[in-house]
């Protein structure tokens, strides 16, 4: 009965570890240098900054200019990676509900271009009104401000 749970652990233990293997990288797979701290890249030497990914925005700031209460509007905010590491977008998110934002959820290559687009729903505004929407990436700085604004009114 013994030489039964000796031969049963030893297995057991055998799985266990001949599960861990490491799984290969395949092109376009996060790597470890991929994933930076951005709140710490302000120590980072001179030749580890070099490195980061750069988000490059065409502009951060859209308006909508007159809208009529309850128009739905879309616009894509465009960017480029300027840096020399791939870009990874976390997050992306607005300051109310009524505004929503979809980045890639892929890494973004050095010299790739990539797009953040936002959604504005006019429903219950008034007036002019301006919405932020804040992006995390592993960039220094991590958060960028992207800012859309309108003039809502009931007609034109």
């Amino acid at each position: 009965m013994n030489r039964f749970w000796i031969i049963t652990a030893i297995v057991t233990v055998g799985l266990l570890f001949g599960g861990c293997h490491q799984k290969q990288a395949k092109e376009g797979d996060f790597t470890v240098d991929d994933v930076h701290i951005p709140q710490t890249a302000s120590g980072l030497s001179d030749k580890e900054a070099e490195k980061m990914p750069v988000i490059s925005f065409e502009k951060t700031t859209y308006d909508f200019g007159e809208v009529i209460e309850g128009e739905r509007l879309t616009y894509a905010f465009k960017f480029k990676n300027t840096g020399k590491s791939n870009l990874i977008i976390y997050s992306s998110e607005a300051t109310c509900g009524c505004t929503t934002s979809q980045p890639p959820k892929a890494p973004v290559r050095p010299g790739e271009s990539g797009e953040i687009t936002v959604t504005f729903d006019s429903k219950g505004q008034k007036g002019k009104v301006e919405k932020r929407i804040l992006v995390g990436a592993n960039t220094y700085p991590s958060e960028t401000i992207l800012t859309i604004t309108a003039n809502v009114s009931s007609s034109r």
